[in-house]
């Protein structure tokens, strides 16, 4: 991505550090925040430290109860939580502020299995990246061009009439403007989402033979599935279920179980196996954490089989 415009910012860590710690203290004990607004107002990189934390806080599983971020130097509503609890998001959240602004070369954003990362672009859109995924980005005075290399995205767009904000994933352009909207790419098929706003789908490039497809343009809480080969459809989706991945977990509705595997291995760890392709026609529904040993026992026991640990595998077995 030559010639890529993204902006960075390199904060102290000590800063980062200092937000992370207020946060996790806000969510357990809302009388610290006299003082945090005192500190906020001390100077303006603890406010922005603090938005760059409150953004990492919504993407913990388990972590938030809303995967809406705070605005800048606005503390987000206190949610009271155990001590346990406290002590594993704190970890967690310093973990991660340290490596906020760290994704990758120069215009390029990615994350590896099992990891998910956010980051704010030059125009003030955010941006969300699943596990295993890669996007790269460029901006310059005519347009905002973003390329879905792989995995997972959730764009939450700044409003630019002058400037479209464009997204590719393969043969598929989806273009928005002030809007909300997931996009995902596999081998098979790209899937877009739309949670909020209006975004008209496309072909990237014109097809060789035969008229151009007019635009498809989506509905809020509508999906639009490109196969790889054969005809879009657009479909209704939840908004919770569309978006379960930012709260660590994934949902299932009468999934055969092999499809539902192939979902859960992507977020690394063990890897589990369905041998028997009667097993892997099973069907499999229900809100699940994106922990594959944890599945795996739940899948098993659901329809009364066995997970057999064979090296870094997880077989489900009768």
């Amino acid at each position: 991505m030559d010639g890529a415009v993204v902006s960075r910012i390199n904060p102290s860590r000590s800063v980062d550090a200092e937000a992370a710690a207020w946060l996790t203290r806000l969510h357990g004990d809302e009388d610290v925040r006299p003082a945090l607004d005192a500190w906020l107002d001390e100077d303006p990189a603890h406010a922005a430290a603090f938005a760059r934390a409150s953004e990492v806080w919504a993407i913990l599983p388990r972590a938030a109860r809303s995967g809406e971020p705070a605005n800048a130097g606005q503390a987000p509503r206190s949610v009271r939580l155990s001590r346990a609890a406290i002590a594993v998001a704190a970890s967690l959240l310093l973990g991660l502020v340290g490596v906020w602004w760290s994704l990758g070369s120069p215009g390029d954003y990615a994350t590896r299995p099992g990891e998910q990362r956010v980051a704010t672009l030059e125009d003030g859109s955010r941006l969300a990246l699943n596990t295993d995924t890669r996007v790269g980005v460029q901006f310059d005075d005519g347009r905002r061009h973003i390329e879905l290399e792989k995995g997972e995205a959730m764009f939450e767009v700044a409003h630019d009439a002058d400037r479209p904000f464009v997204v590719v994933a393969g043969d598929t352009r989806v273009q928005a403007i002030g809007t909300v909207f997931i996009v995902r790419r596999t081998a098979d098929d790209v899937v877009v989402t739309l949670i909020k706003g209006k975004v008209a789908v496309s072909h990237a490039q014109p097809p060789a033979r035969g008229a151009s497809r007019p635009p498809l343009v989506l509905r809020p809480g509508e999906k639009l599935t490109e196969p790889a080969n054969g005809p879009a459809r657009i479909e209704p989706e939840s908004v919770e279920v569309a978006t379960a991945w930012r709260r660590g977990q994934t949902v299932f509705r009468d999934t055969p179980l092999g499809e539902a595997v192939t979902e859960l291995n992507r977020y690394g760890g063990p890897v589990i196996m369905v041998d028997d392709p009667r097993i892997a026609a099973l069907p499999i529904s229900g809100v699940y954490a994106t922990n594959a040993a944890d599945f795996a026992e739940a899948a098993a026991t659901l329809h009364g089989l066995r997970v057999e640990k064979d090296g870094d595998a997880l077989h489900i077995r009768r």
